[in-house]
């Protein structure tokens, strides 16, 4: 179609423009009129500029296996394809969105390389100033990120070394305290071979000693009232039998699970005169096996710990496999154990039917922990004790992860703008306000999933659905495109920035990222 340069001129974008420059532009371009149906599809090379003179266009993009409509226009010098042209091959020059017409529509069209050249030329100070603030927004953003990465991971350090100081400081205590029974022990044994008894009680007091090792090893739990009944009748027992101090003693047989029919069945199989020193000899036995036991414990903690701690990084692991999102959900619970703290109660309604799904497990976690933390943030705002409680589910073809918290909730004024980058409601120091939207790119972009939240006073649900197998080669993408204009592609968050400028204040809601026409 003839390209007017008149009615070019009465487009927002070129009203500006003298005669010469709009000559140019027609000479260049070209007026083209489109049918109802598809322009251009995302992913395909950049090659076009388009800017509307009449018609309705609509904007989407791929989510998953779904067209998300994120645009829909029919304001006169509304523009969209390739607006990043001017950056060159320092940027992937691909449409970030899908544009269709509903209507027959006319536009005006440039070739990519023409609005290059004429931005590079007609506006040197503007395109480098737009260069300037494409890569250095990116670079702070970028630097910020990163720096919320090393705020985790130092607030995780923290509580990881918290975690293992207690296990580690119990198995020093119990060990020292085992040297010192071993010792007790290598005296009384002296004592005893001292004694003029016979072989054959020696060897009747080594077994008891091994059957008495057998008992602690499956000794019951008692509740506080069960132990001290049973403390006052062992000692009752033992001092009716002349053993000194038998209340020292019986709080210890008591742990170990001995009772007065084992003292007794120890009293038939051994002499009176060997008693007391049978007594205090199988004492240091059940000790030696109690710090023995708080020693396996300790360290099996500590080992616990490690490996939740490698489950929790994922750095023995590829980067992409096929996982239960239970045991991350549990490695990151652990790792944020310190920093919960006793005041929260951590519910984990789990249903371990679920399948496996393939997923990047490191991102995953780093989801889980930035949700934990926002959770356990609200909960302590209210100066109250709460509930943080983990569910997991099946919905459809997708896996569901959700945490609610009984926080003061998501004030509705603000709800559409928590995924914002930068956008926090911590004080100052605090928090960076990435940590969503970090968590959005690597749920929705990444994994080709959806992160949604649903919020009242005392109800408050993260929720969080990934595909249960892996979406088809080429598609998923995020949902944050300009209406009439491009917008920048969602890349992995944990490698390189963003490659295409926002051309309009981001405002994600729950489901899809939009912006205000250019």
């Amino acid at each position: 179609m003839p390209c007017v340069p008149q009615e070019i001129a009465s487009l927002f974008l070129f009203e500006k423009l003298s005669p010469e420059q709009l000559g140019r532009l027609c000479a260049e371009g070209a007026v083209e009129r489109f049918e109802a149906g598809p322009v251009y599809t995302e992913g395909d090379p950049a090659t076009c500029f388009y800017v509307m003179i009449e018609g309705t266009v609509v904007l989407s993009r791929r989510v998953g296996g779904d067209d998300v409509e994120v645009a829909r226009t029919s304001q006169r010098g509304v523009y969209s394809g390739a607006m990043q042209a001017y950056l060159g091959d320092r940027v992937p020059q691909t449409y970030n969105n899908s544009m269709r017409v509903t209507e027959p529509t006319r536009f005006f069209v440039l070739p990519a390389q023409s609005f290059s050249n004429v931005m590079r030329e007609w506006f040197p100070m503007a395109a480098h100033l737009l260069e300037g603030l494409f890569f250095g927004s990116k670079s702070t953003q970028q630097a910020i990120g990163q720096r919320e990465r090393l705020l985790a991971l130092g607030s995780l350090s923290a509580g990881l070394t918290h975690e293992l100081n207690n296990p580690a400081a119990a198995a020093v205590r119990a060990t020292a305290t085992l040297r010192e029974r071993v010792g007790r022990m290598r005296h009384k044994l002296a004592v005893i071979a001292q004694g003029s008894y016979s072989r054959e009680a020696l060897a009747d007091l080594i077994e008891i000693q091994d059957r008495t090792a057998e008992r602690v090893a499956k000794a019951p739990v008692l509740s506080p009232l069960e132990a001290s009944d049973r403390e006052d009748e062992l000692a009752d027992w033992l001092d009716d039998h002349g053993i000194a101090e038998g209340w020292r003693v019986a709080p210890t047989f008591v742990q170990a699970g001995l009772d007065t029919d084992w003292l007794e069945h120890v009293a038939a199989t051994v002499a009176q005169d060997m008693l007391p020193g049978a007594i205090g000899w199988l004492n240091y036995t059940v000790e030696t096996e109690l710090l023995m036991d708080e020693i396996g414990d300790s360290t099996t903690r500590i080992s616990h710990l490690v490996d939740a701690a490698k489950q929790y990084s994922q750095l023995d692991r590829a980067p992409h496999r096929v996982v239960d999102v239970h045991e991350l959900l549990d490695s990151t619970l652990l790792m944020l154990s310190g920093k919960i703290g006793p005041g929260v109660r951590v519910v984990k309604e789990y249903d371990r039917t679920l399948p496996k799904v393939p997923a990047y497990p490191a991102e995953l976690n780093q989801v889980w922990t930035n949700l934990i933390d926002n959770a356990v943030f609200a909960l302590r705002s209210t100066g109250l004790d709460g509930t943080l409680t983990v569910r997991t589910a099946r919905q459809g073809d997708r896996l569901l992860v959700e945490f609610r918290d009984t926080g003061p909730g998501v004030p509705a004024d603000i709800r559409s703008r928590i995924f914002d980058p930068f956008f926090t409601t911590k004080p100052v120091g605090e928090g960076t306000g990435l940590g969503l939207d970090i968590s959005w790119r690597i749920i929705v972009n990444k994994h080709h999933g959806s992160l949604q939240v649903e919020s009242a006073p005392g109800d408050t649900r993260f929720q969080v659905l990934l595909p249960l197998t892996d979406p088809e080669p080429g598609t998923g993408a995020g949902t944050a495109a300009g209406a009439a204009a491009e917008t920048e592609p969602d890349p992995e968050p944990e490698t390189e920035p963003d490659p295409e400028p926002v051309a309009a204040p981001v405002a994600r809601s729950v489901t899809a990222a939009e912006e205000e026409p250019a």
